[in-house]
């Protein structure tokens, strides 16, 4: 045992024992646990509309028993390419109780983004909208490639009567008709039956529940395979460090339920304490004030730019937040300040935590009541190791003292990465006693009562308001500018977001496109996290030795430390 987790043993401030074990669950058994207990409570609150768990329970069933019919089955990859609607949860489970696997994509993404992650995972359906920002790019994406249909729901039908009328009154230029090709189907279509099916028999450590893109360490978007039991512990890990077991639990869900953060940390953690998720389909501040206020939320789990959005905004001072028991901070840095006006502001409990899609999302957080540490992400979450290696030879421990690579171990980590062994092989280490370590790409240091902070990254990510933004990505749009001769994107601080992209050119001879051009062909090809904010066109770009393009001395050019 290393002398961090000796420190872990003996100043370990969660509630929960770290060396506690989660069995294994699938997440099936898992839901349907739930249901069966709290069948009556209420499992979402949608904009008024409000299902139970056994209603939702029926809409999963119903939903496996529709595709079913279609023909999917067991190791089928089904995609949600949506916001935060009842059709989420419905089809989430609807899909892992056929032994299907989830694939969650961004409704931010591209049709380039969509087909390439489509055709990566081969997805053969996906579940979507009828809004006119996901219906026409989803259609495309079926035009071009293996994709063999799509279920496509409204907004309007998840509503109570008349917002639902209002509601089409109110946006009829946002929604897309739904056109009459039989590789298109209505979800009402699609759940008009029983609910009855054939169950299959799951391995909750094996079977993979979920495949969740991202960067991982290196930047090309990757496939991180999410087991059952990955998922289930993690729920499980994340419920066990609340120090009020069984206390009300009403939590807003307005983070992106495809992100793994609000996956974990929103969905699944709520259903293993049988909390209500008031859910939002995105993030205003006003209407998230609105629905702290009348709905009275007990926990918010958000990113730092929520928080800043919630303290800007004139609704503030008029929200009642003496029920909101914590605020949970993660997807980026939680700068010491905002926590401090945030908490003065509100008097609530803001804490930072930790994690990667790699891990389920949770690996390290501050304790609830108790007293953590401001600048660091807590403490690791039952059943979870963290170790320091060595930055530059990781099959080493670091030197005492001394910032190191964080890797970690736990029931949540990943059973690997989508149809790529070679990146497997790149982030797992194998100890001598056979444990599999999770390399983070992330640098940190670890003090005497066991609690972490960052401190630096491996990687080139950016993260924009707790998205992974991959320079690679825009890069490459970018060279397919034939006035573009060289191409650097790198993070540049924003007091919102966290950070922002920004693009460093040079142009071929003879080009004489202005940066400001260039940011205006260039970002309507991108997601709207992975706009820039400038190009900046300059006469040469630095290199390394043999000739490459070095975004480390670029980086140290543009942030010279004092």
């Amino acid at each position: 045992m290393t002398d961090a987790e000796s420190a872990w043993r003996t100043a370990y401030r969660h509630p929960t024992r770290w060396d506690a074990a989660f069995a294994p669950l699938s997440m099936v058994d898992l839901f349907d646990a739930s249901a069966a207990r709290w069948g009556n409570t209420v499992l979402i609150d949608f904009m008024g509309r409000r299902f139970s768990y056994a209603e939702t329970l029926d809409g999963a069933n119903r939903v496996a028993a529709g595709l079913a019919a279609m023909g999917y089955g067991a190791g089928d990859r089904i995609g949600l390419f949506l916001p935060n609607t009842p059709h989420y949860v419905a089809a989430y489970f609807g899909i892992l109780k056929l032994g299907a696997t989830v694939v969650n994509y961004s409704p931010l993404y591209t049709v380039a983004e969509l087909a390439h992650q489509v055709a990566d995972s081969g997805t053969r359906a996906l579940f979507t909208l009828s809004a006119s920002a996901l219906l026409p790019t989803a259609l495309k994406v079926l035009d071009e490639s293996a994709l063999e249909r799509l279920i496509v729901g409204s907004v309007a039908g998840a509503l109570p009567p008349v917002k639902s009328l209002l509601y089409r009154l109110a946006n009829r230029r946002d929604i897309s008709a739904r056109p009459a090709d039989p590789r298109v189907t209505a979800f009402s279509a699609l759940i008009d039956n029983d609910g009855a099916h054939t169950r299959p028999t799951i391995d909750p450590a094996e079977h993979v529940a979920l495949i969740q893109y991202t960067g991982g360490t290196t930047g090309v978007p990757k496939g991180a395979m999410l087991t059952h039991q990955n998922l289930s512990a993690n729920a499980r890990q994340v419920n066990a460090v609340d120090p009020q077991p069984g206390a009300e639990d009403r939590i807003l869900g307005v983070l992106p339920l495809f992100h793994v953060f609000a996956n974990t940390c929103v969905l699944n953690r709520t259903i293993v304490s049988g909390g209500c998720i008031i859910m939002l389909p995105r993030f205003n501040a006003g209407q998230a004030l609105s629905a702290i206020n009348s709905a009275r939320v007990t926990s918010l789990p958000g990113v730092p730019t929520m928080y800043q959005a919630l303290l800007d905004s004139p609704r503030l001072g008029r929200t009642d937040f003496s029920h909101l028991r914590v605020c949970i901070s993660g997807g980026a840095a939680l700068a010491p300040e905002l926590k401090a006006r945030f908490e003065a502001a509100t008097g609530s409990v803001l804490i930072e935590g930790y994690g990667l899609s790699e891990s389920s999302g949770v690996v390290a957080v501050n304790p609830y009541e108790v007293a953590g540490k401001p600048g660091t992400i807590g403490q690791p979450l039952p059943a979870t190791r963290v170790r320091l290696v060595d930055k530059e030879n990781p099959g080493q421990p670091v030197a005492d003292g001394q910032p190191g690579e964080i890797i970690v171990a736990g029931p949540q980590i990943m059973k690997g990465y989508w149809g790529r062994p070679d990146a497997d092989a790149e982030v797992f280490l194998t100890d001598a006693e056979g444990t599999n370590w999770l390399r983070t790409g992330d640098v940190g240091t670890i003090d005497a009562d066991g609690f972490i902070q960052i401190v630096d990254r491996l990687k080139d990510m950016i993260a924009v308001g707790g998205f992974k933004v991959f320079p690679s990505q825009i890069e490459k749009a970018l060279y397919a500018n034939p006035a573009v001769k060289e191409a650097i994107v790198i993070g540049i601080p924003d007091a919102y977001r966290g950070e922002h992209p920004r693009a460093y050119v040079t142009l071929n001879e003879g080009a004489e496109l202005t940066g400001a051009a260039l940011r205006d062909w260039l970002n309507p090809q991108l997601g709207k996290h992975e706009q820039v904010d400038e190009v900046v066109v300059r006469a040469t770009m630095p290199k390394t030795m043999i000739g490459k393009l070095s975004r480390k001395d670029l980086v140290a050019e543009i942030f010279p430390k004092a």
